[in-house]
């Protein structure tokens, strides 16, 4: 992902409430269970961070996260970098909708270019990776 293409945006409608997906994105327990299930630890505050690795493609990617702002129920915002890798992203959850209905929308914005040389940062690789953690998991999750 580089700085200068468009963000990468999901939008996924669940039959259920503003309320449950926003649970489902910012509570540890449901978080592991369709997002990453090595978190150790997240909490809905400004400020809050945390850490976690990943292996994929022989590499580990160490992931950090920092909330930059909450306005509960409705908007989530992280920074999502790599400490061994250049680059630098916010993410943006944006739940709207009621009691029967909600739709997410989750953008990614990247601020500081990552590496060109790595697939995992491809544009490609992030679209797929955003669409099967929330059209595929996170839907699956919340209406299972």
């Amino acid at each position: 992902m580089q700085k200068d293409q468009p963000p990468v945006v999901v939008e996924q409608e669940f039959h259920r409430s503003v309320h449950d997906v926003w649970q489902a994105i910012t509570e540890i327990d449901l978080m592991r269970q369709w997002y990453f299930e090595n978190i150790p630890d997240f909490q809905a505050k400004v400020g809050f961070r945390t850490e976690f690795a990943v292996e994929s493609g022989g590499r580990t990617f160490l992931h950090q996260w920092q909330v930059i702002q909450v306005e509960a129920p409705h908007k989530l915002v992280y920074s999502w970098r790599y400490p061994d890798f250049e680059g630098d992203a916010f993410t943006i959850f944006e739940v709207s909708g009621d009691n029967q209905k909600s739709r997410l929308t989750v953008t990614m914005d990247v601020v500081k270019s990552f590496q060109e040389d790595i697939p995992e940062f491809e544009r490609d690789s992030c679209v797929g990776g955003w669409n099967y953690f929330i059209c595929d998991r996170l839907k699956s999750f919340l209406e299972q």
